[in-house]
């Protein structure tokens, strides 16, 4: 004897045109998000060497009106060593000090993304203000998906 849930699914099949939507891991969002942000941020730098007399200035031994120097050359790399960690660190650390980790890397890496504004002209205004907002989003989202991770609730 048919039950009238199995009625109603021989009567409505699923549609081979539908796709399935499954539940991501939070873990797996921000993993991707990190990702997403050291691709973009890897890519405005590339591209900003493309600046006329970028290379110039560089040969020269300035970078952003920063002499290069070990000391700063370290800076650079602790500044793009951990949203790669991020990465890894998203997906391996336990929920609770993943997103705590999660809220506090992306809000310290709003204003950093932001002071890469300082010093550059007008002219690159448009360049700077698109690739600053995308990383910002970026920011925002993983802001967004550490707050609201969903809690496991005991009864």
């Amino acid at each position: 004897m048919r039950t009238p849930q199995s009625h109603t699914a021989l009567k409505n099949p699923p549609s081979q045109s539908a796709l399935e939507d499954l539940r991501k891991p939070v873990q797996a969002k921000l993993a991707a998000a990190w990702a997403s942000f050291m691709f973009l941020v890897i890519y405005v730098d590339y591209f900003h060497l493309y600046q006329p007399g970028e290379i110039d200035e560089i040969r020269g031994g300035v970078i952003f009106e920063f002499d290069i120097s070990a000391t700063l050359m370290s800076i650079f790399f602790v500044i793009i060593a951990i949203p790669t960690l991020m990465v890894l660190l998203s997906m391996t650390l336990p929920a609770r000090v993943n997103r705590a980790t999660n809220l506090v890397v992306a809000s310290l890496y709003i204003p950093i993304c932001v002071f890469n504004v300082a010093g550059t002209s007008w002219d690159w205004a448009l360049y700077y203000g698109l690739t600053i907002g995308v990383e910002v989003l970026i920011l925002a989202f993983i802001l967004r998906s550490a707050w609201t991770w969903p809690r496991h609730v005991t009864v």
